[in-house]
């Protein structure tokens, strides 16, 4: 198929790597030149990489972006034509996406929104995970491309659903890794070290995907991003957004977020989202491996 990827980065670089190594002819374009995937042809602007393209597969930071590559000054919104498909990985709003998919709907483009799971290494591996809204002829359409990238297809319901389905798992893995790191943090003031505690976690109900996933880069202390903290703080304001606008109340994230801004203040924006044990450390005056947190 004939694809344009627009957005390189943790998670773009690798999926549109493995669309090229999968023998699908993709242009590419990223904000900061230089990332782009052997094989795969470069684009001036998105508009420019959507040029004839049958999919234009979006993966970017935020609701902002991706509305500007859709409908800035050289976004793709000119080089689109009727029976054109966009997917969109990036996480943002649900409801700025369906109004995305209503304003393109009226060039006969249907709009995919597809965020997934699975951090860097499922991108590399292509194991990601996808979670779609969206119709289903179209999903059905895009399916060689899921396949290039991941592993599983969850179809969630129409457009914004996909969206709505992530924030909702992101906010599980927010609170899940933060009960984690919080254990971590009294576990190490009462006296018991992480390497006795973590035998006990994986014997017991406690245990989780998040822990098994995270354990091992908090136990070499590499908080070096996977998944960046600002874009998990990102996806926890659009949560928390998402829930006002059907008047939920989430107040363990409520306060999960105020930990996120401090991490992001204290330095820790750019590392993985892990990296909020720095700061309960740095709260507790724990000492690691000889020195203070």
């Amino acid at each position: 198929m004939r694809v344009a990827f627009l957005g390189l980065g943790i998670m773009g670089r690798p999926m549109a790597a493995n669309l090229v190594k999968a023998g699908h002819s993709v242009a590419v374009w990223n904000r900061t030149p230089g990332k782009e995937p052997e094989g795969a042809t470069v684009a001036a602007s998105p508009a420019e990489a959507a040029e004839g393209a049958e999919v234009v597969w979006i993966c970017v930071s935020d609701t902002a972006a991706v509305e500007g590559v859709l409908f800035g000054t050289s976004g793709v919104e000119r080089s689109l034509r009727e029976g054109t498909i966009i997917a969109d990985s990036s996480t943002i709003s649900p409801s700025a996406t369906r109004a995305f998919a209503e304003r393109l709907a009226q060039k006969g483009v249907r709009y995919v929104d597809s965020p997934m799971t699975g951090s860097k290494a499922g991108a590399e591996a292509a194991t990601l995970v996808f979670i779609v809204g969206g119709e289903e002829s179209a999903i059905e359409s895009l399916k060689p491309l899921y396949a290039a990238m991941g592993k599983k297809i969850f179809r969630m319901g129409e457009t914004g659903k996909g969206q709505s389905a992530k924030l909702a798992m992101n906010l599980q893995i927010a609170l899940i890794y933060e009960g984690f790191a919080e254990a971590l943090t009294l576990a190490a003031k009462l006296g018991i070290d992480a390497e006795n505690l973590m035998p006990l976690i994986e014997a017991s109900m406690v245990r989780s995907g998040v822990v098994e996933y995270k354990a091992p880069f908090v136990m070499a202390r590499d908080f070096s991003a996977n998944f960046p903290l600002r874009l998990m703080r990102k996806d926890i304001r659009l949560a928390l957004e998402a829930a006002r606008e059907v008047r939920v109340k989430l107040p363990g994230l409520e306060t999960v977020e105020d930990i996120y801004d401090m991490a992001a203040e204290d330095g820790h924006a750019d590392l993985d989202y892990a990296a909020t044990l720095l700061l309960l450390e740095k709260w507790a005056g724990v000492e690691v491996k000889g020195q203070a947190a």
